[in-house]
């Protein structure tokens, strides 16, 4: 299987079309068919559904386009390496991040790196921690930031002299609105919008017995998503603060936990990483802001 044929598979399946994605990859028609046809020959599969204007995936199509856009991106991300190897004033950083305000503290080192480096390019991958932790795992992050317990067996880390802290996103007219802070007897009975992630050791510590009791209406894996389902009248969403704009103009507001709930955050990466240049320049920047407990 050839990482040229892969290319052209994935452009195939995003087009829809062979002639579409045959010009756009500046081959021919016939050739691209072909191509195709010796690619469902080798795997064994039938990978398309073909109609006089179209094409469709099959399922063990979609399964060979998710596989081939994670097989590209890990050859495109090293050969990016190889290039910057010997240029430490440009290339490429690749970071899973979990949704939180403490990404601050990462901007503003980054800020600074890219005032003497201005080649340098930053590549965020948002997303809930789990799906960030499968990303570095595979080899397609240089680092992570993440909101739970390191993996001390896999990973090396940094911690971010600062914590999230847990509340609840609510509509400005609930009647919990009037509270100062959220204990968990009222949580009974609402209507629950909780992140994946939510459910950890401290959220199960913090709610107790309460857990199997509560009524999770909804999940979600980034807080704004869950804020418009909040705008719109869904339920309550369990989150960190500072991440949803809660101002005057807002319909929304945040009250924190009681007693109060606070996640650390992390910077890791994979134990034995070789990193390029670039990275490496990060890496000794966050070693040194990181090691000053006054970030406010």
């Amino acid at each position: 299987m050839e990482i040229r044929v892969l290319r052209y598979f994935l452009e195939a399946a995003r087009e829809g079309n062979i002639t579409k994605a045959a010009g756009r990859l500046h081959i021919s028609q016939p050739t691209l068919s072909r191509q195709l046809k010796e690619l469902e020959e080798e795997l064994g599969k039938k990978l398309f559904i073909r109609s006089n204007y179209s094409i469709k995936l099959t399922d063990e199509g979609m399964l060979l386009r998710k596989r081939a856009e994670d097989i590209l991106d890990m050859v495109d991300k090293t050969a990016d390496e190889f290039k910057a190897l010997d240029d430490i004033n440009g290339g490429d950083i690749h970071i899973g991040c979990a949704e939180s305000d403490n990404i601050k503290y990462f901007s503003r080192i980054m800020k600074k790196i890219q005032e003497k480096y201005p080649r340098i390019r930053c590549h965020f991958y948002s997303s809930g921690t789990d799906a960030v932790n499968e990303r570095i795992e595979r080899g397609l992050l240089d680092f992570a930031i993440i909101v739970q317990e390191v993996d001390l067996s896999k990973y090396n880390y940094l911690k971010i002299p600062s914590s999230d802290t847990w509340g609840l996103l609510m509509r400005k007219d609930s009647p919990l609105a009037e509270k100062p802070f959220i204990q968990p007897e009222d949580l009974l009975d609402r209507p629950l919008i909780c992140s994946r992630q939510s459910m950890t050791e401290e959220m199960q510590k913090w709610l107790g017995e309460m857990l199997d009791k509560l009524n999770i209406v909804a999940t979600y894996d980034l807080l704004f998503n869950a804020s418009v389902m909040v705008r719109e009248g869904l339920g309550y969403a369990l989150g960190f603060d500072n991440i949803i704009y809660t101002g005057q103009e807002s319909p929304l507001c945040f009250r924190p936990l009681n007693p109060a709930l606070k996640s650390p955050m992390y910077i890791i990466w994979k134990k034995y990483q070789v990193f390029t240049p670039v990275a490496s320049v990060l890496l000794d920047e966050m070693k040194k802001q990181f090691s000053d407990t006054d970030l406010e």
